[in-house]
């Protein structure tokens, strides 16, 4: 197609994709192009008739398929952050396009060979780090997707993964099509206890969908965690609750059920293929913790106390009910309404207090400003950058000499046409190998827009997801490699949540509410009081919170180191395992198996959903850095994290990245610490 827009040179400021051109239809087009010209660039370097070096095949490997590169960073931002119906279908069908394609490049027999040639005369070959580290990171990527097993070992493998892509594809649209068709109406006399501010927020996702002047609850976790939090109506929470937790799960064509069984059986027989005896095994080896005995063991580590915190919580929180006049026993969906209460009572505190100080633009300017403070960054709004939605914004990005250093997309209301969640991606990666390429990063969350003219406010957790997720950001942005494989956040997945999860930690330093943290109204700061409560505040619930996620991690741990043939049913396999480890039943999963699109819309996270877990370790000890320093944002302090954890990317092995950082492996206590857990640990 002549006029194809991702076909084409993009005459956008600083090359950005031309979202308001761009339609459903090139995409298959740009795909079969992008395909052809990328196997031609494989087919030219396995065929080099002059003995493999490392820019003949290496380095050549890097220059290749920058047009499917081009075209799937476009395509996958637009069917997470704002999908249709339309490319929901193309996305079938791409993903297994997608396996099709690469199966035969990383199984390449001559490609390999070259490589693995380079890589046993690795320590002649006069390579810089860097490119001992490609060599090495190559070298594994082949060698784990079967470059080096026989035919017919090849043939099963690419079968498996054509139609691993179809089904995590399936599950990631089950999901989405669960989330989009249910919503509960609430009128007058349904909002008793619900801010004014999740109102408007309800409002808003009532015109959303087409019903202006109504007001609904959606199964959006930014939607049902404020409602379950907030709504005196206990009916109500139930049925919300049920709704959340059964997405996936229902009987209906969104069933994931089959799914992953499929999934699990598929995995099991890769692993072994590729010579492991589970597919954690598999997973693991290539990550911090090697063994799913080094994963077992942080997470027992953590269970503990968590549950122990938890049942203690659980019973302060009967008490109060009966305290209250009920003569219900405690349930799931009552969790976090009476643990708001109970917070108010010990803490003084409740999120209701703090929401109307935490606007998000100004949190936005927080992390801005933190990121100058730290790194010299400087952020200015552009209007000019085309974007796929009319709410995403767009913010240019300078160094501290004023030089262009990236773009920055801001895309944070939730929407039907999103998927759940927040995250961080690109549309384009830092890389230096033929002159300065500069990063296109965006973060995507779902937050309730503010309606009538007020601002968008902020729970402490969305703010902390804020952080979070302009933490990866950073990592994207901060990116100093020359090499695109080894390019930001292209790095062990338990290493991937440290940039993020230590950038949380200035969210809640006094210094940056004190100056952020303002009303939306009156502009008034956070008085002293309230932040001093707010802090103190800041570890309740903490059994709670740890439960739900440990749980999870041990769940997506044995999922992946049981065999696929005992696992049967998933509910039932899910009831044997909380059983097991004495999960309270007050308390769900963060995320049940049939909606954990961490571990089964692809394998990312699979056996990995611990890594949060496992960066936490480092990041609660890494902020320690700062606070020994008696400034968080000392420079020279600064000066080692910009070096050597946001700008080195996936250029060095992260332990030795950290150890540079801090001068120590991280203290293993610090978690704990952090959560408020090391008194219950001490006492287990």
């Amino acid at each position: 197609m002549l006029d194809n827009p991702l076909l084409q040179p993009w005459l956008t400021p600083f090359e950005t994709p031309p979202f308001d051109q761009i339609k459903p239809e090139h995409f298959i087009p740009a795909f079969e192009q992008a395909f052809a010209d990328h196997v031609a660039e494989i087919e030219a370097i396995a065929a080099d008739p002059a003995a493999p070096d490392f820019d003949n095949t290496i380095t050549a490997l890097e220059r290749s398929g920058r047009l499917l590169n081009r075209v799937a960073a476009v395509f996958y931002d637009l069917v997470s952050a704002h999908s249709s119906p339309a490319l929901l279908e193309i996305d079938s069908d791409v993903s297994l396009r997608m396996a099709r394609h690469w199966n035969p490049i990383l199984m390449n027999a001559a490609l390999f060979a070259r490589i693995d040639q380079l890589y046993q005369r690795r320590a002649e070959l006069g390579l810089t780090p860097e490119q001992a580290r490609l060599l090495e990171r190559t070298y594994t990527r082949f060698h784990r997707a079967g470059a080096g097993l026989d035919q017919s070992a090849k043939d099963r493998l690419a079968a498996i993964n054509e139609r691993l892509a179809q089904l995590g594809t399936s599950f990631s649209h089950h999901l989405l099509g669960d989330e989009q068709d249910w919503f509960m109406e609430i009128g007058p006399d349904d909002c008793d206890g619900l801010p004014d501010s999740f109102v408007a927020a309800a409002k808003a996702a009532a015109e959303e969908r087409g019903l202006a002047g109504k007001a609904v609850v959606t199964l959006s976790r930014s939607s049902v965690e404020p409602f379950l939090k907030s709504s005196t109506r206990r009916d109500l929470r139930e049925k919300v609750y049920k709704a959340f937790i059964a997405r996936g799960d229902n009987g209906n064509g969104n069933d994931n059920n089959a799914i992953i069984t499929e999934i699990l059986q598929l995995r099991e027989e890769t692993a072994k293929l590729l010579g492991y005896p589970t597919f954690a095994a598999y997973r693991l080896d290539d990550s911090m913790a090697k063994t799913p005995e080094a994963v077992r063991d942080l997470l027992q580590r953590v269970w503990r106390p968590a549950r122990a915190r938890a049942l203690a919580d659980r019973d302060a929180l009967q008490a109060l009910i009966a305290e209250e006049g009920g003569n219900f026993e405690l349930a799931p969906w009552d969790w976090r309404y009476y643990a708001e209460k109970l917070r108010q009572r010990r803490a003084d505190f409740d999120d209701a207090a703090i929401k109307p100080y935490l606007t998000l633009d100004n949190m936005i300017a927080a992390a801005f400003d933190t990121a100058q403070r730290l790194f010299g960054l400087s952020f200015t709004l552009r209007s000019d950058v085309p974007v796929w939605h009319p709410d995403v914004r767009v913010w240019e990005v300078k160094d501290r000499t004023g030089a262009h250093k990236a773009l920055f997309y801001g895309d944070y209301f939730a929407r039907p046409s999103k998927r759940s969640g927040a995250w961080m991606t690109s549309l384009r990666d830092q890389q230096k190998l033929d002159g300065a390429i500069a990063p296109l990063i965006i973060n995507v969350c779902n937050f309730a827009k503010g309606t009538g003219g007020a601002p968008a406010l902020l729970s402490p957790d969305d703010a902390r997801t804020l952080f979070h997720e302009f933490g990866h950001a950073l990592h994207g942005l901060l990116s100093d490699v020359t090499y695109p494989s080894l390019s930001g956040t292209a790095v062990f997945t338990d290493f991937v949540e440290l940039p993020s999860q230590l950038y949380e930690h200035w969210q809640e330093q006094p210094q940056v509410l004190q100056r952020f943290a303002r009303h939306h109204q009156s502009g008034e700061p956070l008085p002293d009081d309230l932040l001093r409560r707010f802090l103190a505040a800041r570890q309740f619930n903490q059994g709670f919170a740890t439960v739900e996620f440990v749980a999870s991690a041990l769940i997506d741990l044995e999922f992946h180191t049981q065999p696929a043939a005992a696992i049967g049913e998933i509910a039932s396999f899910e009831q044997r395992e909380l059983a097991k480890i004495g999960m309270p039943q007050e308390i769900a999963l963060r995320h049940r198996p049939t909606q954990f699109g961490h571990i089964f819309s692809g394998d990312h996270y699979a056996s990995g959903y611990y890594s949060y877990m496992w960066s936490e370790v480092m990041d609660a000890d890494a902020f320690g850095a700062f606070e020994e320093a008696g400034n968080i944002f000392d420079a020279k302090v600064a000066q080692r994290l910009h070096d050597h954890i946001y700008a080195a990317g996936g250029a060095r092995d992260p332990a030795e990245a950290y150890v540079a950082f801090r001068g120590r492996d991280p203290a293993p206590d610090a978690l704990l610490r952090r959560r408020g857990l090391l008194d219950q640990a001490e006492a287990a």
